[in-house]
């Protein structure tokens, strides 16, 4: 077990991330420049609004403190290659979508440390583990930041190999995605089961709330249709395999998989089934 954390659990992350970077061009970041209300609107939705409805979340459903920090861990998540694929099913303005991951994601070496120890802290009070920032940060850069820039340099400098490589690495990350929401239940399975009932309708509420709230926050700042769906899918879809990984680096590997782990993987379940009726309505209209 110590080996899938310490090791399986990193390389996997990276691997996923590699394969959002593969697909990034350096316009996708350029893009951020002339597109700045939509992009400031998505990135306000996703890095602001978003953990303080994870926070209402878990104080009106009075979450046990573990199962607390991993929601708001959850919530300092940018959306992940998923979010940018169902932007395309839902027939959202894709590109804004892609921007949106690719800043959000380099952002969160910055951003995911400072709330993750704050988060912690308050929750967990006295029991919190001892966290350091600097550490989280370099880790994060290491198997988030560091695999999207060499993504993004292979699309740039050898096109032909990042086109040929791109879908076998997708299929690789989707399989990988899977096999680490699995283990994570597997690993916390009678914690699973004891808070089934709250953490579940808390993530399920929490899912709705934040598709309406990128919504509505989109529809008040008169953006158009297509750009609305994008920031409310950017908004409820979370990169669910960083979440776990996270709480396996705050937590360390003695336990196994942490239980701070749970909320992500539950929600990287929940969430396809939560987001079909919007894309359904999304596609329609």
């Amino acid at each position: 077990m110590d080996l899938l954390i310490n090791v399986g659990l990193p390389l996997s992350l990276a691997i996923i991330m590699l394969s959002l970077g593969i697909g990034l061009e350096v316009a996708d970041f350029r893009r951020v420049l002339t597109r700045r209300r939509a992009f400031a609107i998505g990135a306000l939705s996703q890095v602001l609004l978003l953990p303080v409805a994870a926070f209402i979340t878990v104080t009106l459903f009075a979450l046990p403190p573990q199962i607390a920090v991993g929601f708001m861990l959850l919530s300092f998540c940018p959306g992940g290659v998923t979010s940018n694929i169902l932007s395309k099913l839902a027939k959202a303005d894709v590109a804004l979508s892609v921007s949106l991951t690719a800043v959000i994601s380099l952002l969160s070496i910055v951003t995911v440390p400072i709330l993750a120890v704050w988060s912690i802290g308050h929750f967990m009070g006295e029991a919190a583990p001892k966290v350091s920032i600097t550490g989280l940060a370099i880790a994060l850069f290491l198997i988030t930041t560091l695999p999207v820039a060499i993504g993004v340099s292979l699309r740039h400098f050898a096109r032909g190999f990042a086109d040929r490589v791109e879908g076998p690495l997708s299929k690789a990350a989707a399989i990988l995605f899977v096999l680490i929401v699995l283990a994570a239940l597997a690993g916390n399975w009678q914690f699973f089961i004891d808070n089934l009932g709250e953490m579940g309708a808390g993530l399920i509420t929490l899912n709705i709330a934040l598709l309406l709230i990128g919504l509505g926050l989109a529809r008040v700042a008169n953006l158009s249709w297509d750009e609305s769906k994008t920031i409310s899918i950017e908004t409820g879809i979370q990169n669910s395999t960083l979440g776990i990984t996270l709480a396996a680096l705050i937590t360390g590997t003695e336990t196994g998989f942490s239980p701070l782990a749970l909320p992500a993987a539950v929600y990287g379940i929940t969430m396809y089934a939560v987001v079909l009726p919007f894309l359904i309505w999304f596609r329609n209209r």
